[in-house]
């Protein structure tokens, strides 16, 4: 069995999100959507949130299950069984982080390889962290967040 996990904080889910999930469920047998804590990160919305609002969004695809984890990302890969880490990039700079957090992870385990999406160029803008902010500050994000998402927001 294909199992990938596609790790991320998801606080909250973004549109762009959404459409990498969307356009790599037909590679793997099952996608697990790993929410993840960081505590570089200053959270808008609990992990139990986070977890229902991904739940609500991907309702109508068996072959994704949202999970929450932590400690390193490449251990949660063994633990599930994942030999597919999952990521979404947006910019010449999120290759660059990813390309790092790959090798190394390549170093901790050769077995698991990382695969890179290409964002939807009209979603190159859209991250978690602006629509954080824009919630912050009482503006209008349902133009980034998918209408499931809106309810717990």
């Amino acid at each position: 069995m294909k199992i990938a996990l596609f790790p991320g904080s998801f606080d909250p889910i973004t549109i762009a999100h959404v459409d990498i999930i969307k356009r790599s469920v037909s590679l793997f047998d099952k996608i697990v959507i790993g929410v993840g804590s960081n505590s570089n990160k200053n959270a808008l919305l609990s992990p139990e949130t986070r977890i229902q609002m991904m739940e609500a969004v991907f309702a109508d695809e068996p072959r994704i299950e949202v999970t929450s984890y932590e400690g390193l990302t490449i251990n949660y890969c063994k633990e599930i069984g994942a030999l597919y880490m999952l990521r979404g990039i947006r910019t010449v700079s999120d290759f660059e982080y990813e390309k790092a957090i790959a090798q190394m992870n390549h170093e901790l385990e050769p077995s698991i390889e990382s695969i890179f999406i290409l964002s939807n160029p009209g979603y190159s803008s859209i991250s978690s962290t602006i629509v954080r902010d824009i919630l912050r500050h009482h503006g209008d994000i349902s133009k980034f967040v998918p209408k499931e998402a809106l309810r717990f927001l």
